[in-house]
């Protein structure tokens, strides 16, 4: 016999649990953008969605839990105008306490010079807003929204 409809569930909300580790970042991306209220999309706000959630998930599964095991609870909900993200994780804290500024690195060298990191945190910063980052009890909570309009 199926469950019974969780009558507090919404359509316009996902929320899902997963092990940080690349294949499961993975996995949670094509799960968040093929589900409501993503998958309700346009293209390019799916693929803006998928690049944000992306690099914040992957940043936490290199960074916060580095050589550790832990989970990542995501959150996206339809709001008025943005997609408002939360993600959550116990591992280490942000450097400092606070966000990375998300500055692009020197580009203006040779191909095999440039740098490997450094423009992940400026593509969350160039397409979020209401970016917010908070450390308490032991727990990362990272919010931001989404703007549901087309980038130029």
């Amino acid at each position: 016999m199926p469950p019974a409809p969780d009558p507090f569930a919404q359509a316009d909300t996902h929320d899902l649990v997963i092990r940080a580790e690349p294949a499961s970042v993975r996995a949670a991306l094509r799960r968040v953008t093929a589900s409501p209220p993503v998958v309700d999309l346009a293209t390019d706000l799916r693929s803006t969605v998928e690049i944000v959630l992306a690099e914040v998930l992957n940043n936490v599964a290199e960074h916060a839990y580095a050589e550790l095991e832990g989970h990542v609870a995501v959150t996206v909900a339809l709001h008025p105008g943005a997609l408002w993200c939360e993600v959550v994780d116990e591992g280490a804290a942000m450097p400092g306490g606070s966000l990375p500024e998300g500055r692009l690195p020197q580009t203006d060298l040779a191909e095999t010079d440039l740098p490997e990191g450094g423009f992940g945190w400026h593509l969350i910063r160039s397409m979020t807003r209401d970016l917010e980052y908070r450390r308490r009890r032991g727990t990362n909570r990272l919010n931001f929204l989404i703007p549901l309009v087309e980038y130029p």
